[in-house]
């Protein structure tokens, strides 16, 4: 196990630590060194003088790298999925699902890299009258240093998400994942290193967040890629500067379903959005709003699948959709934002007790709709469920919110799927899917409090790129 930072290529140790613990079980599974600000300086000093020599790098052999990253993380799948749960508590099939994503990340980035190669487009300049005699084209070009904030619930495929886009352009990386899920990232290093990457192009530093401001602050890093917490999310972007920025933030992804929907097939999509990973991801489903000729017969066959379908507990047991909460005070906020909205108005339908570590997947109605149970975002396995009676009633309900990332749409109604789409302030609308929903190859990231840019491996890459034109006056 890996518990050292990379930085230039090598393994470096520090006098502090960190522990590691198992959200499940509460034990400490490893320490992990701990970066400091000298830490920090050095990383970026070694990224920023890594970048001449990336930024050459031809389009063919960035391709071959990413390629071979795809297949070492295939060839350690097990230990990958394993280091997953044991650190983040995410049940084991949806660990090895994420490791799966990864390898598909880094494959698709490959894909790209071939056919993107710094790609613009030939300007038609004779369309104005003094552009005669002129021929102009555009070119992309890697930007420099980035940096790359990563988040606990997806310890490997969103780190896959900053990494593989910023090797495909050229780019140098510095990675701070989370403190409390580092392992996985640094096993993530240690097959960048074995791949090839050129020393100093991908640096890990686990640090505190106080330091990583350093990261956001420092005149050479050229761009912040942030995956987290709103709040502190626009912090961030206030300190970038002239710096470019990336934010995905957080949400309460609300779920349409309409009377015409197949609601066996609704269903198990939606429950499985809502509670898989135990609720812990910014697009899991919060908020469903279901038309109210079918609510008594969607919501009976909500809580009937639930109860039978949806285990909590074990998460290195197959069976587990629930597993723990990443902390005991996420579990204590939830439990008392729970008893908040019971003491508001609202009805627990099923769950709402803790198993140890673990919150039963549980099911709330007649919360209002201004309760932070509904306003903010829980991040954890709790859904509310909430009555309408016309379609733009429902797209206004879903529009109530000061975040915009994904929503779904249950509906068999092409003109209600095209007025959804023309409607919500989202950065996604999913048609008879959930928002939890997303492939590594579509454009992903929200509006209003949700974030600001995008990411999905092309997108990513024209993030992290900038345009350069070349005009030449014909002799």
């Amino acid at each position: 196990m890996q518990t050292r930072l990379f930085i230039g290529g090598k393994w470096i140790e520090t006098a502090a630590t960190l522990p590691v613990r198992n959200p499940f079980t509460g034990a400490d599974i490893a320490r992990v060194s701990l970066g400091d600000g000298p830490t920090l300086d050095s990383a970026i000093a070694t990224a920023r003088a890594a970048f001449p020599a990336t930024r050459c790098v031809p389009a063919h052999e960035r391709a071959a790298l990413l390629q071979r990253i795809a297949q070492a993380i295939e060839a350690r799948r097990e230990e990958f999925a394993q280091m997953i749960t044991a650190e983040s508590g995410k049940p084991i099939t949806y660990a090895e699902g994420e490791v799966a994503r990864a390898v598909c990340t880094f494959a698709t980035a490959a894909e790209e890299a071939r056919r993107w190669s710094g790609a613009g487009e030939v300007l038609a300049l004779d369309a104005m009258p003094a552009g005669s005699g002129h021929t102009g084209f555009t070119r992309r070009f890697p930007i420099g240093v980035i940096s790359a904030i990563t988040p606990f619930n997806f310890p490997l495929n969103l780190v896959a998400h900053k990494v593989a886009p910023c090797i495909a352009t050229g780019n140098t990386m510095i990675v701070k994942p989370a403190a409390k899920t580092p392992l996985t990232a640094l096993l993530l290093a240690e097959v960048l290193a074995s791949a090839g990457v050129p020393a100093g192009q991908m640096n890990f530093v686990v640090c505190t967040n106080e330091d990583a401001a350093r990261l956001v602050t420092d005149e050479r890093v050229a761009m912040v890629s942030f995956t987290g917490g709103p709040d502190v999310g626009w912090r961030l972007k206030s300190l970038a500067g002239k710096k470019r920025v990336c934010l995905e933030l957080g949400g309460n992804a609300g779920v349409i379903v309409h009377d015409d929907a197949d609601i066996a097939a609704a269903v198990p999509m939606i429950a499985a959005g809502g509670f898989g990973n135990a609720g812990q991801s910014c697009i899991s489903v919060q908020r469903i709003f279901v038309q109210e000729k079918i609510y008594a017969d969607f919501s009976a066959q909500f809580v009937a699948h639930i109860r039978e379908k949806v285990k909590t507990g074990n998460p290195r047991e197959r069976a587990t959709v629930v597993g723990p909460m990443i902390t005991a005070e996420a579990l204590a906020k939830t439990r008392a934002l729970l008893a908040s909205a019971v003491a508001a108005g609202g009805c627990i339908v099923l769950g709402g007790e803790a198993r140890g570590q673990c919150l039963e997947a549980t099911v709330i109605e007649n919360v209002p709709l201004s309760h932070e149970a509904c306003t903010g975002e829980l991040f954890a396995p709790v859904v509310t469920l909430h009555r309408y009676e016309d379609f733009d009633e429902a797209l206004r309900l879903v529009n109530d919110s000061r975040f915009g990332l994904q929503a779904g749409v249950f509906t068999r109604d092409i003109g209600r799927a095209l007025h959804a789409f023309e409607t919500l302030e989202v950065g996604g609308v999913l048609i008879n899917q959930v928002p939890t929903w997303r492939v590594e190859n579509m454009p992903y990231g929200g509006i209003k409090d949700s974030g600001f840019g995008r990411e999905g491996l092309r997108y990513a890459m024209e993030e992290m790129t900038e345009i350069r034109t070349l005009i030449m006056r014909h002799p």
